[in-house]
């Protein structure tokens, strides 16, 4: 079967400060995109879809395609803020891109078979990315969607709130509740989401979504239906993003799918402020030092 591999790219990394998607965090100037790209290489995936944005499009290009010649097909597709139905224009006040189920959308015609998806800033392991290419072999159908999931107390930024989907299981393991948390962070030995003026705790061992999942090509036709609705509601509200996991949790509660709720062993790690880099680069060290990662990856 063939496996593609959807990286949404399109982030400015404004928390950040920069193009975090080519700051350098390996022994030989990697990026943590490239520790992605080579474990779902050796996972077997044949293809892989950046979605990014055209303003970026030749400091991006010259960054990876002499790296990923000859390893895997790559293809560019570019997330815009007019990229949006027929009949629906871009607000004046708009400046924020739509989200991640718009820059899932946007790849629809580069996508025919199943694919996963996953942030250009986050690390995920080799574990994550050979357990979905394992559901992609045995488990994905226009029915049966899959995600990799990890324990929020991994996921926690020492620097700053993070944003994470807290997810709820049934006993097959099987997605059954969502709820995108915008401001998370660690008080203390605690970890509680902001909401208002309330600080109100969460289980460190929260089951959380970091954005890695497992489609089946089917995805797009609901996407086009739900992002249409989104617009109608909010096309004037300048902030409001559509998500992907708001769109999931309403195909779970139509009985459309289930979502089979994968294990990685791997911790994940990501740059979502300028401290966090040092951290992600020791971490990377470490794994380089087991043998996990060779010291250049693409020697």
């Amino acid at each position: 079967m063939k496996k593609t591999l959807l990286i949404l790219a399109a982030g400015m990394g404004s928390r950040f400060g920069g193009l975090k998607q080519i700051e350098p965090i390996g022994p030989a100037g990697e990026t943590i995109l490239e520790y992605s790209l080579f474990d779902a290489i050796r996972a077997g995936f044949d293809k892989v879809v950046f979605v990014i944005r055209k303003s970026f499009e030749k400091e991006f290009k010259a960054h990876f395609e002499n790296k990923l010649k000859g390893k895997i097909e790559v293809q560019y597709i570019f997330q815009e803020l007019d990229n949006l139905p027929s009949g629906y224009q871009v607000p004046a006040e708009r400046e924020k891109p739509w989200g991640t189920g718009h820059a899932i959308l946007v790849a629809k015609k580069a996508i025919n078979e199943p694919f996963a998806m996953i942030n250009a800033d986050d690390f995920y392991g080799t574990s994550a990315f050979q357990e979905i290419a394992d559901f992609f072999n045995n488990g994905i159908s226009p029915q049966t969607y899959g995600m990799v999931s990890y324990s929020l107390k991994n996921t926690i930024s020492e620097f700053g709130f993070v944003a994470r989907g807290v997810c709820k299981i049934d006993s097959d393991r099987n997605l059954s509740e969502i709820t995108e948390r915008t401001k998370i962070q660690r008080e203390g030995k605690s970890i509680c989401y902001i909401e208002g003026e309330n600080h109100i705790d969460l289980n460190p061992d929260a089951i959380v979504s970091m954005n890695f999942w497992g489609f089946h090509p089917s995805l797009f036709e609901e996407l086009e239906k739900q992002f249409k609705l989104f617009l109608d509601k909010n096309i004037n509200t300048p902030k409001t993003e559509f998500f992907i996991p708001s769109v999931i949790f309403n195909m779970i509660k139509s009985k459309q799918i289930n979502v089979k709720v994968l294990h990685a062993n791997s911790h994940w790690f990501g740059i979502t402020y300028p401290q966090d880099k040092a951290f992600v680069v020791n971490q990377i060290q470490k794994l380089t030092e087991k043998g996990i990662y060779p010291k250049k990856l693409w020697s």
